[in-house]
């Protein structure tokens, strides 16, 4: 009689693929758990420091698997993510056959349809300037100001994501549909996304990294299983295998975790189409609120001492770089570039620096209000039913995290 948690035939077949492959998976298994979909399970009582799996170098899916033949075909400098979607798109039936047990086991489209707002539609994504329903990290927009473009280029991985995400996209489809120009929007997008979020950092040691972080990326059969938590990592490539180590202990029958990463809700939600009910690396960004309210003489300054942007709060307070853009406000140019190379603290007042990152974050839980109530007047019985709770769920989570940033600052 097979286990209540049993994932099905074709996991089972993929799972004794793997292993003929050298995959060595040690006390974890595929699991189905119910109303969470598929995950990694304990087969046995856990204790943390144990290997729980190995994946070879031989068994990864790297860009050394894409055959020359097929790779040839697209211009030097194809990204990797874009190589691996065509590929599972385009490639030659036989090449593909080896990977079929494993593409097997693989979500629907319909599974990202379900979650990843990259491909939800029009109206969810933001697409109509009068309604914002995404959080602001995830769209770049806001309902309940008109935001203003950054005076300063800077690094903001952790913001405007989705915009991000669908340029990566489309850059990738134009690359391929130059090479197969009969591809399917739907085929490809939809391996894009799996090669988006199943992938692995890829980097044999001693190799620099290159300039686009995505391109440094390799698939690991089996190691997919593993859903995300916010646990502490315990995962290592030495070049030769991948090695994944329990960061608990954990008894026979429970979920095995592993982490994607230490990233924010609204990253895991756009990127992998889920998030935390507790995350320790939550953060809300509040650079479109703070540029709102600094005049471009300041951002200049800010951007000249290399304070720009990337103005983060937690449930614990405000980070340093907000403290410097508060400070910024009221205290003399002279006073604030002393407090800033730490020659003195003359003119720092705690006071008004705590009442200023109060404001920003209370604007920033007004947009969180404003859009739940959006959200509460498209409430439906449809097929977008599922999507606009789980906004609403996120969106509850950002109101709660700002009542608990101001209590925090006001300490």
């Amino acid at each position: 009689m097979k286990p209540t948690w049993w994932p099905g035939e074709q996991h089972e077949s993929f799972t004794e693929w793997a292993v003929s492959q050298g995959i060595t998976p040690n006390g974890v298994t595929p699991a189905r758990f119910p109303g969470r979909g598929l995950g990694m399970i304990a087969t046995r009582n856990i204790k943390k420091g144990e290997t729980l799996l190995r994946v070879p170098l031989e068994a990864m899916f790297t860009i050394n698997c894409v055959p020359e033949s097929f790779s040839s075909k697209f211009p030097e400098g194809t990204p990797v993510h874009a190589l691996f979607a065509a590929f599972f798109t385009n490639g030659n039936a036989e090449d593909l056959q080896k990977y079929n047990l494993w593409r097997n086991t693989w979500p629907s489209r319909q599974d990202f349809q379900d979650s990843m707002p990259i491909v939800w539609p029009e109206f969810l994504r933001g697409s109509n300037p009068d309604q914002t329903l995404l959080p602001p990290s995830i769209s770049g927009t806001l309902n309940t100001f008109q935001k203003r473009k950054a005076e300063y280029p800077y690094d903001s991985s952790h913001q405007n994501l989705l915009p991000q995400q669908e340029k990566r996209l489309q850059d990738a489809w134009g690359k391929v549909i130059s090479v197969f120009p009969d591809t399917d929007w739907e085929t490809f997008s939809y391996h894009w996304l799996i090669v988006n979020t199943r992938s692995f950092h890829y980097l044999m040691p001693g190799e620099e990294p290159p300039e686009d972080r995505n391109d440094a990326m390799a698939l690991l059969p089996f190691a997919d299983y593993f859903n995300h938590s916010d646990v502490i990592d315990d995962v290592k490539f030495n070049g030769k295998e991948y090695v994944f180590r329990a960061t608990e202990s954990y008894d026979e029958g429970e979920e095995v975790y592993m982490s994607y990463g230490p990233h924010p809700n609204d990253f895991l939600f756009a990127e992998y189409g889920f998030f935390l009910d507790k995350n320790d690396c939550e953060t809300l960004y509040l650079d479109d609120i703070i540029f709102r309210d600094l005049s471009p003489s300041l951002q200049e300054e800010l951007n000249l001492q290399q304070y720009y942007g990337n103005y983060q709060v937690t449930s614990t307070g405000a980070c340093y770089r907000t403290e410097i853009a508060a400070c910024i406000k009221y205290m003399t140019p002279k006073d604030w570039q002393n407090y800033v190379f730490g020659y003195s603290t003359k003119g720092v007042d705690d006071k008004k620096t705590e009442t200023i990152i109060r404001e920003w974050i209370k604007a920033y839980g007004k947009e969180a209000n404003t859009t739940i109530a959006k959200l509460e007047d498209i409430r439906s019985p449809s097929e977008t039913d599922g999507k606009v709770e789980m906004l609403l769920k996120r969106w509850k989570q950002i109101y709660d995290l700002c009542q608990q940033a101001v209590e925090a600052v006001s300490c």
